[in-house]
């Protein structure tokens, strides 16, 4: 046994010791001296956090009681990191670009920066790192126990947890970086690295060659059992526990935040991809040997967990024991920090923040509040992941074996995978499809797999395990509907994964995105196509630079807050002052505050400052759609050889109304505001007039209603317009076409606009319509259509004697009929425009019309399978020419 002080004064010194070297990287850090920090060595280092106490302790375990198996958790990640690191490389370059926080943060923010997405995956998040939490205290807690003689178990686990939150806090939360990277966090792991990786080495030296006398000898002897295990290696156990750990890898919070969040060179990873297995083979090379020379040299019955300690305790080399608690120590330790610092981050960000949103005014506002806020609820919430580690120990009983324990967490983690994984190579995964994936799979992982970890000590989930719920043996958590005869690992990852995923793929078929979410998954799916990921979404906002300057001193302070507008200023060519609050500047914000806060909490922080809607979201999704449509038809084009040309014609002209396309719908989005406005400022002027307190007498009254009653009858005509034409261009308006008598059309026309023409002294005479000719129309539309060329006709027909004939005559097969008049017609240069929206001819009046006549007109032609068109004589004269096919006879 070693000395009670003689383990607290190492343990005490040895904290001590990250801690300052902590502090210094942190200094160094902030004064922008990383250099060594941004070294390839350090991040892979910081990787090895994967390696706790489970597979310093448990890794021996393992391979005591199932032989080989314990390779597994080993081979998952290695085959990640080798085969899979460009998956790696997709999640850094996503993280970097939109700012991710942590894994809750990206699985939201991909979803349409989702805050009910976020609170999901943070609550299965606390649940699944809850166990593991227990498993570090377990393993310090017996190792302490047993170097330090049999103490209290309860008591010891409690004060190593209120130590580790104790550690954890001063580590990890002692400033809000702007990032969320912890620069000596991830030093001080990297050294944790070397010890832990140093003191198994040594210990399975001395277990090889000090005790069993070479490598040779070590194995003599040893029944085959005891080495494949006693279901043998490459079974259906292996590829579960082969998976899991590589989706560990990949899900677990506290590999996602070095992996993802810490990384400061996206180059890094293809150091780690070989040199982070390499870790991982000296981690696992002396296991084996290590369990072997236990199960010799100790005496039956002695815990495997614990070999690596009491194989030195046993020969009385209580120095190498002392350094394989510091490496179990130092395995714990690294892991209990990165897994609080990045729950605690979640819980501050997708949790507490919404909450201080709804709740918190935004009276009173000091600079740093929100930081402080941040910083305080991350403390607490560090407090909390480490109780509940705790209560799980000591309401779980201990497990025999600590793989089982870590086992659940990595099932629980998986969980992440599809909508993760989905979401960065799939646009059509939507928001609806996650949550539901994710409910359903957390759901089935608790009942079967984390409530019958707790079967030893409560007799009513003893008895469900073996009667199922209510005595319905079908609902038996080990043996769901009916799946019996397989392995309880086995059956809890078919059931809550599968489900998942059979879910989120189901779900996102059949349910729609919304604008934001199909923008959001354009971004992450086409994530190298983007240089910055500054993508302007807002319009017409009302902040000011002195609200977003606030906003920015309450979360990241007043020193950061000010560094980031004295830089956006310069970039404006501003020398004093703040930038202007335009849409580069407020994107540019929300990504800043997204590194302190999360992208949901940030988005909707800035929103509701800047009080701005995001708009032509869905005409960017078009234009994207559209894009990836000529590509690949691009593509198809160019394996043909003989049709090179052809296709290279056809992508210039698609190139070229994409260019248009997005100048066309911000022109019209603006003619349409401009339309609207107008009459709508009349009527707001008009009645505020009235309701004034100014007295106005009956007549001006009267006067200002009809006023305000003609211009609501101009908002309602040109509403209507608006909406015919965007359902003729849509293809959504039925206008029951039926062989017709164009006669008809053409007397109801006339007849319709005889009075205007009287009144305006203009003469309307039509050529008859050949008899029998019949055409394929809607009456009513043809009608309408000629009204709206009479009724122009009429209104700027400037001549002494103004006329307008109508002459109808059959030509190849269709009718014509021309609308002629001595009004002047309009000039070659205005024909061009005449049948684009909102554009009225030279000589047309603000009052007369929105512009929408004339393309209203030619939609319904061609809707009807015919055409408008404007024809020139040789002297230049023009007149309108209505066409239509003439119907079967």
């Amino acid at each position: 046994m070693l000395s009670v002080d003689l383990i607290l004064i190492i343990c005490l010194g040895y904290v001590v010791l990250l801690f300052a070297l902590a502090f210094v990287v942190d200094r160094r850090s902030r004064r922008g001296r990383l250099h060594w920090l941004r070294s390839p060595l350090i991040y892979t280092l910081s990787i090895s956090v994967y390696c706790t106490s489970w597979t310093f302790f448990g890794a021996v375990g393992s391979a005591a009681r199932n032989g080989l198996e314990f390779v597994t958790i080993y081979l998952g990640p290695t085959l990640v990191f080798i085969g899979w690191w460009w998956l790696l490389r997709k999640l850094v370059r996503i993280g970097r670009v939109h700012r991710i926080t942590s894994i809750a943060d990206l699985i939201s923010s991909r979803y349409g920066k989702s805050s009910s997405l976020a609170v999901l995956v943070t609550v299965i998040s606390v649940m699944a790192i809850t166990p593991y939490i227990a498993l570090q205290l377990q393993s310090v807690t017996r190792s302490y126990q047993v170097v330090a003689g049999g103490a209290d178990s309860t008591t010891t686990a409690f004060w190593i947890a209120a130590g580790m939150a104790l550690f954890t806090i001063l580590f990890g939360t002692r400033n809000l970086d702007a990032n969320e990277r912890h620069h000596g966090v991830v030093a001080a792991i990297a050294v944790e690295a070397v010890i832990k990786l140093v003191a198994l080495i040594v210990i399975g030296v001395y277990a090889v060659y000090g005790l069993a006398g070479g490598w040779r000898e070590i194995f003599a002897n040893v029944p085959d059992e005891v080495i494949y295990g006693q279901e043998g290696v490459f079974g259906s156990r292996w590829i579960v526990l082969t998976f899991l750990s590589a989706s560990a890898i990949i899900c677990l919070p506290r590999q996602f935040q070095i992996t993802v969040v810490e990384n400061v060179e996206e180059k890094h990873l293809a150091t780690a991809s070989w040199l982070f297995p390499l870790y991982l083979f000296g981690m696992s090379i002396f296991i084996m040997p290590i369990a072997i020379a236990g199960l010799k040299f100790l005496p039956s019955g002695s815990n495997p967990d614990l070999f690596v300690l009491t194989l030195p305790l046993q020969s009385g080399r209580q120095d190498l024991a002392l350094l394989a608690f510091l490496g179990g120590f130092s395995s714990a330790a690294s892991m209990v920090i990165v897994a609080a610092i990045a729950v605690s981050t979640m819980l501050s960000n997708h949790v507490v923040m919404p909450i201080a949103l709804h709740f918190f005014s935004a009276q009173h506002q000091v600079s740093g509040d929100v930081r402080n806020l941040l910083l305080t609820t991350r403390r607490i919430s560090i407090a909390l992941v480490l109780g509940l580690g705790f209560l799980y120990f000591q309401f779980s009983g201990g497990s025999d074996a600590l793989a089982a324990i870590g086992l659940i967490a990595f099932v629980g983690v998986a969980q992440f995978l599809p909508s993760l994984v989905g979401g960065i190579f799939w646009r059509g995964a939507t928001r609806m499809g996650a949550l539901v994936g994710l409910g359903f799979g957390f759901f089935l992982w608790a009942y079967t797999l984390f409530l019958p970890s707790f079967g030893g000590d409560f007799p009513q989930i003893a008895t469900m395990l073996e009667v199922g719920p209510w005595g319905i043996n079908l609902l038996r958590p080990e043996a769901l509907l009916g799946l019996q005869d397989v392995e309880p690992l086995t059956h809890a990852l078919i059931w809550s994964l599968g489900t998942n995923t059979l879910l989120f793929l189901i779900v996102s078929g059949l349910s729609d995105m919304r604008p934001l979410e199909r923008l959001q998954g354009a971004l992450f799916v086409d994530v190298f196509r983007s240089a910055s990921g500054e993508t302007p979404r807002f319009v017409g906002g009302k902040a000011t630079s002195e609200d977003l300057f606030v906003l920015a001193q309450r979360i990241l302070g007043a020193e950061p807050a000010r560094a980031l507008f004295d830089e956006m200023a310069r970039s404006e060519g501003t020398a004093d002052g703040l930038p202007s609050p335009n849409d580069a500047v407020i994107t540019r914000l929300e990504r800043e505050l997204s590194g302190s806060v999360g992208a949901a909490s940030a988005h909707a922080m800035v929103s509701r400052i800047a009080g701005q809607e995001m708009i032509g979201i869905t005409e960017l999704i078009n234009i994207a759609d559209e894009t990836q449509r000529l590509i690949e038809t691009s593509r198809q084009l160019s394996e043909k050889s003989t049709e090179l040309e052809r296709a290279a014609r056809q992508l210039r002209d698609a190139n070229e109304r994409l260019r248009s396309l997005d100048a066309r719908k911000d022109e019209f989005l603006n003619q349409v505001s401009h339309e609207l406005r107008t009459p709508m400022t009349s009527i707001r002027s008009f009645s505020e007039i009235l309701l004034s307190a100014e007295p106005v007498d009956e007549a001006e009254r009267q006067r200002f209603i009809a006023i305000i009653h003609e211009e609501c009858l101009r908002l309602t005509r040109l509403l209507d317009e608006i909406l015919d034409i965007s359902r003729l261009e849509a293809g959504t308006l039925d206008l029951a076409l039926s062989p017709i008598d164009p006669g008809n059309a053409i007397d109801t026309a006339i007849a319709t606009v005889s009075g205007f023409a009287r009144k305006s002294g203009v003469t309307v005479e039509s050529q008859p319509v050949a008899e029998k000719v019949r055409v394929r129309a809607n009456e009513d539309r043809l009608c309408q259509v000629l009204i709206n060329l009479l009724t122009n006709a009429v209104k700027y027909n400037d001549a002494d004697n103004p006329w307008i004939k109508l002459k109808p005559q059959v030509v190849a097969g269709r009718l014509n009929i021309d609308v002629i008049d001595n009004g002047g017609g309009v000039g070659r240069d205005e024909a061009v425009a005449m049948f684009e929206k909102f554009t009225r001819g030279r000589r047309a009046e603000r009052d007369q019309g929105a512009g929408l006549g004339l393309p209203i007109s030619r939609a319904i032609m061609r809707t009807m399978g015919g055409d408008l068109t404007i024809e020139f004589l040789a002297d230049d004269s023009t007149f309108f020419r209505v066409s239509l096919a003439l119907a079967d006879t």
